[in-house]
C-alpha cells in the first residue's frame, strides 16, 4: 500500500486525478493546483474558480434551544441569529484558546419548537471538534449528525459566481445577501446553498450528494470555470486576512490576539468569558498584525520577527500576493508594537529584511453585497 492510498478522498477525486498535482492535507490527499497558482487565483479575483472543499467537517444539529445550547461553546451570541442566515465564529476552550474557527448556519425551527443548524469545521480538526461537541451537549438534547464523508462540498468564488450557479436552481440567488443560506433541489436531491467563503470575493458553498456534486463540477467545468486548489485557496485567503487555523490560530491563542475581536459578545455567558474580559480590561499581550515586505522576499511560517536586535514574535503565514505583487505575510507581536505603520525586520535564512505593519486587510472587494 502505497502513502497516497492511505489518504482520504473527496467524491470529486476521480473527476480530477489525471490532471490535478496533491498533496496530503490533514491526512486527505487534495489538489494542490490543477492548472497554474497564479491562474487559478487570478480566476477567482477576476472572474470565478471552483474549489473542492469536501474534506472540510460537516455537522448537522438538531434540538430544542440549539442556539443558547451552543452558545455557551462560543463568544458570538447566536440566540439574535435569524432564520437562514449564519455566524462566523470560534469554538473556545476554558483558557478562551480557540480549538477551531466555524461557521454556524442557523435554518430555523420547526412546529415542535426544534431548531436546526448546520456547522462547517476545519478538516484538521474534524475529530477534535466533534467530541468537544458531544462532551459539551451531551446534557442539552441536542442531537449531532457528523456528514462529513457522507456530502460533498463545492465553493464557487468570483464576481461572476451567481451567473454561473442561479440558471441550475430555482430560487434567485441575487437576492441572497452575504453570510445567507437556502436549500433547494436538483434532480431530487438536496442542495444547501451558502453566500459564503474563504477568499475575499462574493461566492457560494454548495453542499449536497456525491451525484449531485460531481454532475455540478462537471458542468462547470464544461462552462469554463478554473478549477482551483489549496495553494490559491491560501494565497487568496491571505489577502483578504482570512486566518488559518493552526496557522494563525490555535488553542493557545485567544479571539481578542487573533484579530476576531468582532465575534466576541460580552453579553451572554460562554467558556473562557472572565478571561477574554480580562485580556479586553488590561490590553492583550501580543496581536496578529498584517505585514508587508519592502522587497520580494518572501516571509513564511515561523521565521522570527526581530526588532532592535531582539525577537519580537514570529510570522504565521506568508506568500507573494499575485494581486498585489507584494511579499505579505500575517504574524504575532507584543501589542506596544502592533500600531499601524511600525517598522519591523524579518530574518529569512539568517538575513534581515525590511517589513512594516499594515492595515487589514491587504485586499478588499469594491462592490460588497
Amino acid at each position: 500500500m502505497t502513502e497516497s492510498s492511505k489518504l482520504l478522498r473527496t467524491p470529486l477525486y476521480s473527476l480530477y486525478q489525471s490532471y490535478g498535482k496533491f498533496t496530503d492535507f490533514a491526512g486527505w490527499e487534495m489538489a494542490l493546483q490543477y492548472s497554474s497558482l497564479k491562474k487559478e487565483h487570478q480566476a477567482v479575483r477576476e472572474s470565478v474558480g471552483m474549489f473542492d472543499i469536501s474534506h472540510m467537517g460537516k455537522f448537522s444539529l438538531k434540538g430544542k434551544n440549539l442556539r443558547s445550547s451552543l452558545n455557551y461553546l462560543i463568544p458570538s451570541d447566536l440566540t439574535t441569529l435569524d432564520t437562514g442566515k449564519a455566524q462566523y465564529s470560534v469554538l473556545l476552550n476554558h483558557k478562551g484558546g480557540i480549538i477551531d474557527d466555524i461557521i454556524f448556519y442557523y435554518q430555523g425551527e420547526n412546529e415542535q419548537n426544534i431548531e436546526s443548524g448546520i456547522l462547517i469545521v476545519n478538516a484538521s480538526t474534524t475529530l477534535k471538534d466533534w467530541a468537544w461537541l458531544t462532551e459539551n451537549l451531551k446534557s442539552q438534547d441536542i442531537e449531532l449528525k457528523d456528514n462529513s464523508q457522507d456530502l460533498a462540498l463545492i465553493a464557487l468564488q468570483g464576481k461572476k459566481a451567481v451567473e454561473y450557479l442561479n440558471p441550475l436552481i430555482t430560487p434567485n440567488l441575487i437576492t441572497l445577501p452575504s453570510f445567507g443560506h437556502l436549500t433547494t433541489d436538483i434532480d431530487g436531491e438536496t442542495v444547501f446553498i451558502a453566500r459564503t467563503g474563504y477568499t475575499g470575493e462574493d461566492g457560494f458553498e454548495i453542499m449536497t450528494t456525491p451525484v449531485i456534486a460531481q454532475k455540478l463540477w462537471q458542468d462547470f467545468l464544461q462552462k469554463n470555470v478554473t478549477p482551483c486548489g489549496l495553494g490559491s485557496r491560501d494565497t487568496l485567503r491571505l489577502e483578504a486576512c482570512m486566518g488559518l487555523y493552526g496557522q494563525d490560530m490555535n488553542e493557545e491563542i485567544t479571539p481578542l490576539e487573533a484579530g476576531l475581536g468582532w465575534v466576541v459578545n460580552f453579553n451572554h455567558d460562554f467558556i473562557g468569558k472572565e478571561i477574554l474580559a480580562t485580556q479586553k480590561q488590561e490590553k492583550v499581550k501580543k496581536r496578529l498584525v498584517a505585514i508587508e515586505m519592502e522587497g520580494k522576499y518572501i516571509a513564511r511560517h515561523d521565521y522570527p520577527i526581530i526588532l532592535n536586535n531582539q525577537i519580537i514574535g514570529n510570522i504565521t503565514s506568508g506568500t507573494l500576493s499575485p494581486t498585489l505583487n507584494k511579499a505579505i505575510a500575517l504574524g504575532y507581536v507584543p501589542y506596544n508594537y502592533s500600531k499601524i505603520g511600525q517598522k519591523l525586520t524579518v530574518e529569512i535564512r539568517e538575513k534581515l529584511y525590511p517589513a512594516v505593519i499594515v492595515k487589514k486587510p491587504f485586499y478588499q472587494r469594491l462592490n460588497k453585497i
